[in-house]
């Protein structure tokens, strides 16, 4: 084959405080990006505190993943990604991707249609995490085919985002959004002024309400979070143009926080309680914005802090723990803790990798993955960045690792390009 080792970029999100409904019928379950919740925090505890000097046990590796920046959803001893040009396989297409959980052999492969090969070298492959529902999976390609497919990799119906919903990126590197599933709803982000956002019926794509966002300039690679407000269900997103809330019941377009023009709006936001921070890269910055209810089911957005170039996040994303935001600088390979209510920094430390830094958190500890293929462990605290352990990723190096860390089960999963590795993380 074909193509070496790529992963994840154009992709980031993170939340804390609201689940997203109908995501996963299994209790341990990682069903979209970044969880259950989508706050990249995962429920284990009892994890080792210190690595070894190489890295915890590594207990499989298996190739056949493709080229891509896409992260993994894993459900029902199954993991799905989203990769093309696999060593599987003798074409370049992109195909949706499943393995066995327990070995990482691959259990089938699934075209989803052309490579995206627009843009820098190390920009290009699939990017969108699939979003599993039950016995069904739905994933977005970078060219705006929205699929779902049936968890045995026959595709059921699809939709184009652009063509069928007059979708509109902000900037020129595909879709990668990881579409929400709440109740009998698919909700998704086409982006533009007419059909900003969308929500279709999860079982046959008929569109049910679209919600129009004027002047919006497309859709960035949020993937949208859910908050309850005064008893109104509100669908916290951003696009090229800032923040939205949408009332989940019928589109109605709530509340927006509009920010000036950026190259690219890439990390999903956080929610917890009423509160909702977003962040962007290239120097725009985080802000904390604080939903309250009006009347009619109403809601309105008030401005705790404005856009602090200080918490700008470029696609590693940022997690929530306890009161404290954790993230990397822009893409520097510099993570920061920040106060959440006044966004002030605690600290800012280099880690032992190089270059951007995605992460999750688990069991009080943050997983930094370092886009030079390093990988690093560090306690989620205000008080400094220490590191408990770190190893170079085997097969990483030749191409920025960019797809975003999965612990679930005593286990830490890796995608690096065409490769899936599964370690053991557990203290026993």
């Amino acid at each position: 084959m074909r193509c070496p080792c790529f992963s994840t970029i154009l992709l980031t999100a993170v939340i804390c405080g609201f689940s997203v409904s109908a995501v996963a019928t299994a209790e341990e379950a990682w069903p979209t990006f970044r969880g259950p919740e989508r706050t990249g925090v995962s429920p284990d505890t009892g994890l080792l505190t210190a690595w070894p000097e190489d890295g915890p046990k590594l207990v499989w590796s298996t190739s056949g993943a493709g080229r891509g920046y896409a992260s993994l959803a894993i459900v029902d001893g199954k993991i799905y990604t989203l990769g093309d040009g696999l060593s599987t396989t003798d074409d370049e297409d992109e195909y949706v991707v499943c393995f066995d959980q327990a070995t990482g052999k691959q259990l089938w492969a699934s075209k989803t249609g052309e490579a995206w090969n627009s843009g820098k070298p190390t920009w290009q492959g699939s990017r969108s995490t699939p979003t599993v529902d039950g016995d069904r999976l739905y994933v977005v390609t970078p060219h705006g085919q929205l699929i779902c497919f049936q968890t045995d990799g026959k595709e059921v119906w699809r939709r184009d985002i652009k063509e069928d919903l007059g979708g509109k990126k902000a900037d020129s590197w595909g879709y990668s959004e990881s579409v929400l599933i709440d109740g009998d709803k698919l909700v998704c982000t086409p982006g533009g002024p007419q059909h900003t956002m969308a929500a279709l019926d999860k079982m046959t794509g008929e569109t049910l309400w679209t919600t129009a966002r004027a002047e919006d300039r497309g859709a960035g690679h949020a993937s949208m979070v859910i908050a309850s407000i005064g008893g109104t269900k509100v669908y916290v997103q951003t696009t090229g143009s800032g923040a939205m809330g949408v009332r989940a019941s019928d589109g109605k377009l709530l509340w927006t926080y509009d920010i000036k023009k950026t190259t690219a709006v890439i990390p999903s936001p956080i929610v917890r309680d009423d509160l909702v921070f977003f962040t962007a890269g290239y120097g725009t910055g985080g802000a904390l914005l604080r939903q309250v209810p009006t009347s009619n089911g109403e809601v309105k957005a008030e401005e705790i802090y404005p856009t602090t170039p200080a918490l700008g996040n470029k696609h590693g994303g940022v997690v929530l723990v306890d009161d404290h935001l954790y993230g990397d600088t822009e893409d520097r390979g510099t993570p920061f803790c920040a106060e959440l209510m006044t966004g002030d920094i605690v600290w800012k430390s280099r880690g032992s990798g190089r270059n951007s830094a995605s992460m999750t958190a688990a069991d009080g500890y943050l997983y930094v993955r370092f886009s030079n293929g390093t990988m690093a462990l560090a306690k989620a605290t205000p008080e400094e960045y220490e590191e408990s352990g770190s190893f170079k990723v085997p097969g990483s190096g030749r191409n920025p690792s960019w797809a975003h860390p999965v612990v679930l089960d005593g286990k830490l999963y890796l995608r690096e390009g065409d490769d899936v590795l599964c370690y053991d993380i557990a203290d026993s």
